[in-house]
């Protein structure tokens, strides 16, 4: 699609600086998660008119950097929810039944099926917290499962909560009361270290955690903590705070766990769908900016809004010249 209206240019694995020395005359910018477009970059790309993020979050993205030069944020809310959905489904079933663990023993060489005692979904209590988009496809298919399902979330109603098969309920009642606890919440000042050494005491012991959303929601420090004195049942995770996750973290560790590397939105399909899904907006810049209109978009999309309290802004681009434009991945 980008090809067709313009010159691609995709890199990998670059560091700022080099990332930076490489973006003085392209016009749109897509990353992904491990990319952070900072004040820097946006200050090297001069041309720059539009920044897509391929994904459902803009936090590696500085939009109030990119606001104050005049540069679009656009990113793909929609493309990757099933597949982070049906990703936390998996780590929720891989961590009660013991999958991993079991798997080791077996190409070990034992056959000892009675270290492996799981248990089962059904009659259980799914807290959600955060039950937007993502979320509310996690609880629909813990009712397939025989799940009662709880969340908290301050921005969604009733309604809302309903016709994803949840009620609504504080978070310390969800906290006390949830045999699973899945977090879907993007990453503010709010959520930043939600799940801590406090939150972690209000669950009970036979409690599991398992986070797909943002690294940074949970200390991981004090899951780890908490996982070695027994204190709550395991966790599984697909983000951390710093990723790769570094070689001495302590969650490595800790016992009954499941760790993925940030893959809940790694699917063919998915991959597929905000590819696009970024594309066309890049391409809407694109078109706008040569019809000269300058206005912000009114059917950008955003993010899932549920716990933040501040949308992600998007800025007008700015006017270019020339017809042929170049478009960078990185």
């Amino acid at each position: 699609m980008l090809r067709a209206r313009c010159e691609v240019r995709q890199t990998t694995g670059l560091k700022e600086p080099e990332l930076a020395a490489r973006l003085g005359d392209v016009d749109a910018l897509v990353v992904r998660s491990e990319t952070k477009v900072t004040a820097a970059i946006l200050d090297a790309a001069k041309s720059l008119q539009v920044v897509g993020r391929a994904g459902v979050g803009v936090d590696n993205i500085d939009v109030p950097a990119a606001t104050a030069r005049g540069v679009y944020v656009v990113n793909a809310p929609l493309g990757n929810i099933v597949a982070a959905a049906e990703h936390t489904v998996a780590l929720t079933l891989a961590l009660l039944r013991r999958v991993v663990d079991a798997d080791r023993s077996v190409r070990a060489g034992e056959w000892t099926r009675s270290k492996f005692i799981g248990r089962e979904l059904r009659g259980k209590t799914l807290g959600l917290v955060g039950v937007g988009r993502v979320g509310g496809e996690v609880a629909r298919r813990a009712i397939g499962f025989g799940m009662t399902v709880i969340a908290h979330d301050p921005f969604a109603t009733e309604a809302s909560a309903r016709a994803a098969g949840a009620r609504l309920v504080e978070l310390d009642e969800l906290l006390r009361t949830a045999d699973v606890i899945s977090l879907h919440v993007p990453l503010t000042e709010k959520t930043r270290g939600l799940v801590d050494g406090a939150a972690l005491a209000k669950l009970k012991p036979t409690a599991v955690i398992v986070n797909a959303s943002r690294g940074e929601v949970v200390d991981l420090d004090a899951l780890a903590a908490a996982l070695e004195k027994g204190s709550i049942a395991g966790a599984a995770l697909d983000v951390f705070a710093t990723e790769p996750l570094p070689a001495d973290a302590a969650i490595r560790r800790a016992p009954r766990t499941v760790l993925t590397p940030h893959i809940a939105g790694s699917t063919a399909e998915a991959q597929t769908n905000v590819a696009v899904d970024v594309v066309e907006q890049i391409l809407d810049v694109s078109r706008r900016s040569s019809s000269t209109i300058g206005p912000r978009s009114s059917h950008s999309r955003t993010r899932d809004r549920s716990w933040s309290s501040t949308p992600s802004r998007f800025a007008p681009p700015r006017s270019r010249g020339s017809s042929r434009r170049s478009a960078s991945s990185a």
